[in-house]
């Protein structure tokens, strides 16, 4: 009996780690979920698709765009894009969300019903996307990190005034130019992205970051570096 009592102790306690993976796990699903459902579609440099062939037309329609109406978001698109949310109003940074769409009078499927607004659970999702295209696998302070060099430029002139404008400024990130911003981020991409939010910036008010082993442009070099974290240098 008393081997039996300790066989189903053991086995039990076994256990106790699996159902806490398990659960951890689950709780990750459903918080990323959550914030999946909340975030707007928007199409952006180097979109393809329907969408973008109707927005095009309407943009040639209305005297904006010139190109072809081909369906794919590149310079010409952009630029009239953001002469459009110029002429209109809308806040200029090249992207078609959910209060351009709306003016252009088409519809983003995934957005139906949306409003023309940003909510703070847009900007966590997409903060946190960005992260865990450009920093898997870096350090939890690595990617707040990331995620404050992104609000910093929201806050320089120099660059949009906004994260959706930031994040999809035609090449600045390699995850959105190789399609990385699209994987869907885990819990951790998104606790980083509101602890940036909520105003932790490691990088000690830093506008660029990047990898001294993979780096390739010549600029980034005339940078002056602020801090290491990770992989990553941190500069201005």
């Amino acid at each position: 009996m008393k081997k039996l009592i300790i066989i189903t102790s053991l086995a039990l306690l076994l256990m106790i780690p699996i159902n806490m993976v398990l659960n951890n796990n689950m709780e990750d699903e459903t918080i990323a979920k959550g914030y999946r459902e909340k975030a707007p579609k928007v199409i952006y440099w180097g979109s393809k698709g329907s969408v973008v062939k109707e927005a095009q037309q309407r943009l040639k329609d209305w005297g904006y765009y010139s190109g072809t109406v081909d369906g794919i978001y590149g310079s010409g698109t952009y630029r009239a894009t953001r002469e459009f949310q110029r002429r209109h109003g809308i806040g200029v940074d090249g992207i078609i969300g959910p209060g351009t769409a709306k003016k252009l009078g088409i519809s983003l499927a995934e957005s139906q019903g949306a409003s023309g607004g940003v909510s703070r659970d847009d900007n966590v999702y997409l903060l946190a996307r960005a992260i865990h295209g450009e920093a898997r696998g870096e350090p939890y302070v690595g990617k707040v990190a990331v995620a404050a060099v992104i609000l910093n430029r929201v806050e320089n002139p120099s660059f949009p005034n906004s994260i959706a404008g930031v994040i999809y400024q035609p090449l600045a990130f390699t995850a959105v130019a190789d399609g990385q911003i699209n994987l869907t981020p885990d819990n951790e991409s998104i606790k980083a992205a509101r602890d940036a939010l909520n105003g932790w910036d490691p990088t000690y008010g830093c506008s660029y970051y990047w990898n001294p082993i993979t780096a390739t442009s010549k600029w980034i070099w005339s940078r002056k570096k602020v801090i290491e974290i990770g992989k990553h240098w941190f500069g201005n």
